[in-house]
This record gives structure tokens, sequence and C-alpha cells, in this order.
């Protein structure tokens, strides 16, 4: 027994504890479970929750344009069209939320497909133009038939998540952290089981180069949307059903570019990123709401912090953080804490290493 217990503890040295970054992503995912448990107050447990939904959107968002180099400008297409077919599908058949909201992410793949046929033609900023312009003839369709979708009201009277609002917090952060994990995987380059993460590099850093050697881009772009898709309409069937309502302010311009900031203050191409990025702004600008004149200045403090991060860290916050505590062993590729001389595997000299890479 003592010999199983020592081996796992050397597993989980290995691989958590001597990892900075590790670390403070297990202390991150223990504070989320145990906050109920600390604080019950509902405004601070709505803040949360909803941060959780977002950190599942952003992060889908962070999958398609962080990696595959698809940059969407109209993200909240996918979170919309989950949100209405969930709820439409409550109303209408009375179907649970664990019905309604695989259902609403897999519309959100089909109008993913759908949203990826300009991407095989179309890069860059034109692509761009054209992804911003799909949640605008949604939200002019939705207007067209209020007696179908509610027009500006939205729908409404959609049944909760569960009977209480902190079982659906531990409900919506348990699906955050799994999407989250998922997300991160498929976009690892350095898996050993997935290679998709690899073929993404690729495909972000120089699509004809990847076309050249071999790489079947179209099957890729389809791939990234439709997992980007899903992964988003998860969050808004989570939305809809917490919310009790879905209205057109989830296909709101705003919404999609609240997603890249959000993702760009975190750091863009790491999934984590955008997961920290809405952790740290969305309570920061919910809170400044209760302060005297907040919501005339909250919107000034969150562009003020925003230009900050990016002047003085351009590749987002968490990018910046990782490099002052990690250093990449350059002969094994292992990562070590960045107070370490010597690496924890190779025993290479990483102070010496990283002077000569300064």
């Amino acid at each position: 027994m003592g010999h199983y217990l020592r081996l796992f503890y050397q597993i989980i040295k290995g691989e958590l504890l001597d990892i900075p970054g590790r670390v403070i992503a297990f202390i991150f995912v223990i504070g989320l479970l145990v906050l109920p448990l600390i604080s019950d107050q509902s405004y601070l447990l709505r803040i949360m929750t909803l941060a959780a939904i977002y950190a599942i959107y952003a992060a889908s968002w962070d999958l398609l344009a962080g990696f595959s180099g698809q940059v969407n400008l109209g993200h909240a297409l996918f979170f919309g069209v989950s949100a209405y077919v969930g709820g439409k599908l409550n109303l209408v058949f009375g179907l649970p939320p664990w019905v309604t909201i695989p259902l609403g992410g897999i519309c959100a793949v089909l109008v993913g497909l759908v949203a990826a046929i300009p991407a095989l033609r179309l890069r860059g900023f034109y692509l761009a133009l054209v992804t911003l312009a799909l949640p605008i003839i949604l939200t002019g369709i939705i207007f067209i038939f209020p007696n179908f979708t509610g027009g500006e009201l939205g729908l409404y009277g959609v049944k909760r998540l569960s009977s209480s609002r902190m079982l659906d917090y531990y409900i919506i952060v348990i699906v955050m952290l799994i999407s989250v994990f998922i997300m991160y995987k498929i976009t690892d380059a350095e898996s050993k089981y997935l290679r998709t993460g690899l073929i993404l590099h690729a495909l972000r850093e120089d699509e004809i180069t990847a076309r050249a050697s071999g790489i079947n881009t179209i099957r890729y772009k389809l791939m990234a949307f439709a997992v980007s898709g899903f992964f988003s309409g998860i969050a808004g069937g989570l939305y809809v059903h917490y919310m009790k309502i879905a209205g057109p302010s989830t296909l709101e311009l705003f919404f999609s570019f609240q997603a890249i900031l959000w993702t760009i203050f975190g750091g863009m191409g790491t999934i984590y990123g955008a997961v920290a990025g809405v952790y740290l702004l969305y309570p920061l600008i919910e809170f400044i709401r209760i302060v005297p004149r907040g919501d005339d200045i909250r919107f000034i403090v969150f562009s003020v912090v925003l230009i900050l991060v990016l002047l003085f860290m351009p590749q987002g916050l968490t990018t910046w953080v990782r490099d002052k505590i990690e250093v990449i062993c350059p002969r094994c590729k292992l990562i070590n804490a960045a107070y370490r001389h010597n690496c924890r595997a190779c025993r290479a000299n990483l102070q010496r290493e990283k002077m000569e890479m300064q």
C-alpha cells in the first residue's frame, strides 16, 4: 500500500506540483467548487454562474480563431441559435434541459457548418466581415416572425436547469470544466493521442503550406467551425435554462465582441486564457455596477484595463504570467518552474539556457 501511495505522490508531484501553471489551475478549480460553501450571497452566485457559461463561450471562440485562424466576428450566432432552439423545444414539447441543451448544441453545429462555407473560399478580413453579418441576418428573421420567435421580447418561461440556484451553479461549473478540458486537449499540439492541435496550429500559421504538405484543410476548417459551434451552443443552452429567457440580446454584435475581448485579455490561442479573461473581467465589471454611478463608469474601467494589458502584456495576461513562472527546458522540452536552476528530468542548466535565449 505504501508503495502505491509513494507512486501516486510522485505522479501528482511531477504532473501537478512541479508545474506552477497547473498549481494555479488546480487552486482555481478548488475555489470554484467551494465558493457556494463559503458565501451564500445570491448575487455573487449569479455572477459566477454566468461567468462559467461565458467561459465556455469565450473558449469556443478561441478554439476557432486562436488555433485555426478563422476569425469569427459573429460568434454570438452559435450561442443565440442554441438558446432559441433549446427554449423553443422546452416550451413547445416540454423537453427537459438535459435533452434541449445537447440538441441546441447540435443545431449550433449545423449552423457552424453553414457558416464555414464562406471560410472555404475566404480568409482574414473578408471572412470576418461575412461572419459579422450572420447574427444580424438571424436577428432580422426573429423580428419578422414574432409569433414564433417572440420578437423583441424573446422566449420566456423556459424551465429552470434545476430546483435550486446552488445546484444550477454546480451543474454549470462542472459542464464548463469538462468542456474547457476537452477543448484544451483538442487544441493541444503536444498531445500523444490527438493530432488535431498540431494540424490546427499549422492551419493558422500558413494554410497554403499546410495544404501543400498533404493536410486536408477543408476538413479541418469544417471541424473547427463544428466543434466551436457545438461548445458555444452548449453555453447558449445553459444560458437559456438558467436565465429562463432567450432574446435578441443573445445575438447582439457586442456580445460577439465580448468573446474576442475576453480572449485577447486572457491570452489568445491558449483556451485557458479565455477562461481567465472571463473570470477576471466579467465579475469586475458586474461588481462595479453596485458602486455609485457604476453603470456610467464600468465600461470606462473595462476599456482602461484592456488597454493597459494590451500595452504591457500584448500576448495576454496568462501568457505573460506563464512566461514569468515557467520555463521550458531547451533539451527535453519539459515544463519547469522558473526558479529552478536545473531541469527536473534531464538536469540541463535552465538559467544558463534562459540567459542565452534572452
